[in-house]
């Protein structure tokens, strides 16, 4: 599969396809655990990216699980956020919740 054909493939496969490539690939691998946060991951990616001829964005690469999971982690930011009780990958979009409708109340607890 040529690099057009991979860049044509949606964000997710290309993720993907990234995280499969990794596996293995020692150099690349000991370059992230030396990365002093997600930025600097964010950067090791996006090159990575680019020699395989996928055609990531930054952007892309940091909204994308489970990569945008890897730079929360090195970030030590919280998966869970106090309110909601559910894990950030949930919260996004409000997936599963009608923007119109009041979330409901247990107990009047939440």
């Amino acid at each position: 599969m040529g690099s057009d054909a991979l860049q044509n493939l949606p964000v997710s496969q290309r993720v993907n396809a990234l995280v499969k490539a990794l596996n293995g690939a020692q150099r690349t691998n000991e370059a992230l655990a030396r990365c002093t946060d997600g930025e600097a991951m964010l950067d090791v990616l996006l090159d990575a990216s680019a020699r395989l001829g996928l055609g990531l964005t930054r952007d892309q690469l940091a909204q994308t699980p489970p990569i945008r999971d890897w730079v929360w982690w090195k970030n030590k930011d919280a998966l869970l956020t106090i309110g909601d009780n559910r894990p950030r990958y949930q919260q996004d979009g409000d997936q599963g919740r009608d923007g119109d409708e009041p979330r409901r109340r247990f107990l009047g607890l939440f």
